[in-house]
């Protein structure tokens, strides 16, 4: 089977060691991990992982099924690209001097729908969210004219599709109020 990229959306309840009990479910089968970010979900006491990983969908439904085998995960969910809003941060420091040499700077960061955050004696801090294609070409422009930094956090990602894990926690309760349990 052919491998696509995937966004895993794991939740958890909010645990020291759980991000490295997480990580060996894929390392233990040899996956790479592209991108990963954890963050608060909009559940409180509830935290959220958002995984992307290239593999075909079979390997990824086992992944899945492991990872909700893990203590403290409430729910793990697997997307693709089309089931998904995805965005990036990117950081680039580029020096000062570069701005002096006329207008070029500024329209190639205006035409990339970047913004300058913060303007120091030595460099300069731009700011670009968007997809990691639109991020590295904005890296690439900046390659051209000098760069000291560059940093782009993981995916952060929302299903298209109202968030499943509400239902999920929705069935749970009416389970539990039945005396079942998760």
């Amino acid at each position: 089977m052919e491998a696509k990229e995937f966004t895993i959306s794991v939740f958890t309840e909010h645990k020291a060691g759980l991000l490295n009990r997480v990580v060996s479910v894929f390392t233990r089968r040899y996956i790479n991990i592209e991108s990963l970010n954890s963050s608060e979900s909009s559940k409180p006491d509830i935290y959220r992982f958002t995984i992307v990983v290239t593999i075909p969908e079979t390997e990824v439904r086992k992944i899945v099924a492991q990872l909700e085998k893990q203590v403290d995960v409430i729910k793990a969910f697997y997307y693709r690209h089309e089931e998904i809003i995805y965005q990036e941060l990117a950081l680039y420091k580029i020096p000062t001097f570069v701005f002096a040499s006329g207008e070029k700077i500024e329209r190639l960061i205006r035409s990339h729908n970047a913004r300058i955050l913060s303007i120091e004696p030595e460099y300069i801090v731009v700011e670009k969210t968007g997809h990691s294609e639109e991020t590295q070409a904005l890296l690439r422009d900046l390659e051209q004219v000098g760069i000291y930094e560059f940093v782009r956090s993981g995916r952060v990602a929302v299903p298209k599709a109202m968030e499943p894990l509400k239902e999920h926690l929705a069935a749970v309760e009416a389970l539990s109020g039945e005396g079942g349990k998760r």
